[in-house]
């Protein structure tokens, strides 16, 4: 089938089996390595099902970085790691036109940004002229470079870790920047168990997984996580779910028409991973929090009474009817 050829029912039925299976693979080489972070594993792979980006956000030294290059390993595809440090130029991502001596002749030296999964460790230490020059590809999938266009390859899937700490020397990402992610995920530490478990492995396992997957079968699984039914009830409810934060007195910023898309994709994506060719409501409630709780922000005296972004999200979900009637 050709990769933007809309699927049948058929397809999308047989396909469905395709993703949870491969899905599921996925899952369990991961499981090897990462030990205790299953929602962090899941959220990876709907993001990447759903062609959307996701912002990892922890502590230094909980496995955020090791666990999205044990992810692409997994997936068969062109990885690239891009360190941003506060000297990393927009032209060290995208690339730039570079003159041949020999030849007296400009060409295109292309950054990292040219990759598959293109993880972008530690975003907020470069400053805000490298994060932007992220805007474009993470948007369009595409990238200009001194004013030629470049299409990027599919898949493509930004990863960025970001530590929960500001420091001296970081660039807090604008709305603009956190809105082009699809997911914002919290990376916690491990409880006391799991952190039993990965002393006891530690050493006597490589770090380097296994290839499940490969290119040409994760187009295919996002073309058919694209075609998965969404009945028209629970785009209401979507629907409902966004608006409810536009007329929250608590939240001075609410979600935009960018977070519905992705509250739609991510849904939908969930629900082949849990092998269903249609959304259910509880597929939406199951990525409200990532795909929301970075696209609100709550206002000045709210926040100081104590109330949260994902406070917010709860009460949403709690309120907002599933069964709606018909529109």
């Amino acid at each position: 089938m050709n990769n933007h050829e809309p699927a049948s029912f058929m397809d999308v039925s047989d396909g469905v089996i395709l993703v949870r299976n491969t899905a599921r693979r996925i899952t369990q080489e991961l499981g090897r390595y990462i030990i205790g972070k299953d929602d962090l594993v899941e959220a990876l792979l709907l993001c990447l099902l759903a062609e959307g980006h996701i912002l990892l956000v922890g502590n230094p030294g909980i496995a955020k970085t090791t666990t999205a290059k044990l992810f692409a390993q997994t997936l068969g595809c062109v990885f690239n790691r891009q360190q941003f440090t506060p000297d990393v130029l927009a032209s060290d991502v995208i690339g730039s036109y570079v003159y041949d001596q020999m030849t007296h002749d400009f060409h295109v030296r292309k950054g990292g940004i040219f990759s598959n999964i293109v993880m972008v460790d530690e975003i907020n230490r470069a400053s805000p002229r490298t994060q932007a020059a992220l805007l474009e590809s993470m948007e369009e999938r595409n990238v200009t470079i001194e004013g030629t266009t470049f299409e990027l390859d599919r898949p493509f899937m930004v990863i960025a870790t970001q530590s929960a700490i500001p420091y001296e020397g970081t660039y807090p990402l604008p709305t603009v920047q956190l809105d082009r992610f699809a997911m914002m995920v919290p990376v916690e530490y491990p409880t006391r168990d799991d952190e039993r478990k990965l002393l006891t492995a530690w050493g006597h396992v490589a770090f380097q997984a296994t290839q499940v997957t490969d290119r040409d079968t994760l187009l295919r699984m996002i073309e058919i996580v694209r075609n998965i039914h969404v009945d028209e009830k629970v785009i209401w409810y979507i629907t409902d779910l966004i608006a409810r934060t536009r007329d929250n007195p608590n939240l001075r910023l609410p979600a935009s028409p960018r977070g519905s898309l992705a509250l739609l994709a991510c849904s939908r994506a969930l629900a082949a991973v849990r092998g269903r060719d249609y959304v259910i409501p509880e597929d939406v409630k199951r990525v409200a929090r990532p795909v929301l709780n970075h696209r609100i922000v709550v206002a000045r005296e709210p926040e100081f009474s104590g109330v949260t972004n994902v406070g917010v999200i709860t009460d949403l979900l709690g309120e907002v009817p599933i069964n709606l009637a018909d529109q």
